[in-house]
C-alpha cells in the first residue's frame, strides 16, 4: 500500500457542516503529512494542522514548510492562504493560568484559521479572582466563551454565574497529582452547578473552538430566518 493510500482528505466537510477538515498530525509519520500537504498543494486547498510537534515540523519537506505558518506553543500549523476575517470580537478565550496558554492558543488559532478573530485574556484564575473582577465587563462583552482550566477547573463555573454568553469549558491536564492529568477538572466541569455550561475533552482547544463556530453559524442562520 503506498502512502497516499493512508489516508482520504475530506475536502466536502465545510460544504456538508461548515467546518473544514483537520488534520491531527499525532501519530502520523513526517512522510504522510507530506504527502497529505502534498495532495492539498494539488488542489490550491488550505489545511488547519494540529498536534504538530516541533521535531516533526522541522523534518517536512522545505517546500511544504515554506507554505505552513506554524505556531509552537499551540502546535498547530496553517497550510496555504490565511482566511479573509468575517467575524472579530464575538469570541473570547479565556484561560485560568498561564500553564493553559498551549490550549487557548490552539482555540485561537483553530478560529483564526475559519476567519473569526478572537480576544485572548489569559491568568484570571481563582486564585487571584481580583485578576478576574477587573476584566469580567471586558469578559461579558463577547457573545462566546471559550474557557480553559486545569487542576480543579473552577474558572468555568464561577464564569457561568456571572455572565450570559455561551460558555464551553476546556477541562486542561495541569495540576499535580490527584489532577490526574485533567480528569479531576473534567469530572468537575461535568459535576458544575453553573446552568448550560457546554464541556468538551481534556485539552481539546480544537473541539471547543468548532463548538463556537458552530454557535455562531446557528445564531447566523437563526437571525436569517428570523429577519
Amino acid at each position: 500500500m503506498s502512502i497516499a493510500e493512508e489516508f482520504v482528505l475530506d475536502f466536502a466537510r465545510e460544504e456538508r457542516i461548515g467546518l473544514e477538515e483537520a488534520i491531527f498530525a499525532a501519530g502520523k509519520s513526517v512522510e504522510q503529512l507530506d504527502a497529505i500537504l502534498a495532495a492539498a498543494a494539488d488542489r490550491g486547498a488550505s489545511l488547519l494542522l494540529t498536534r504538530l510537534d516541533q521535531d516533526i515540523y522541522a523534518a517536512l519537506q522545505d517546500p511544504h514548510k515554506a507554505q505552513l505558518d506554524y505556531c509552537a506553543a499551540s502546535r498547530t500549523a496553517i497550510f496555504g492562504k490565511p482566511r479573509a476575517i468575517v467575524g472579530h470580537g464575538r469570541v473570547a478565550v479565556v484561560c485560568a493560568g498561564t500553564s493553559d496558554i498551549s490550549v487557548a492558543r490552539e482555540a485561537a488559532r483553530t478560529l483564526a484559521y475559519h476567519g473569526e478573530t478572537a480576544t485572548l485574556i489569559a491568568d484570571v484564575g481563582v486564585a487571584g479572582l481580583w485578576r478576574l473582577t477587573r476584566r469580567l465587563e471586558e469578559i461579558r462583552s463577547h457573545p462566546v466563551l471559550i474557557v480553559a482550566a486545569g487542576m480543579d477547573a473552577a474558572l468555568p463555573s464561577v464564569l457561568g454565574g456571572l455572565v450570559p454568553g455561551v460558555i464551553i469549558a476546556v477541562p486542561t491536564s495541569v495540576g499535580y497529582g490527584v489532577a490526574a492529568g485533567g480528569r479531576a477538572a473534567l469530572d468537575a466541569l461535568l459535576a458544575s452547578c453553573a446552568p448550560g455550561l457546554v464541556v468538551v475533552n481534556i485539552d481539546n482547544g480544537y473541539g471547543a473552538a468548532s463548538a463556537a463556530l458552530r454557535f455562531l453559524c446557528a445564531s447566523r442562520t437563526l437571525a436569517e430566518i428570523n429577519s
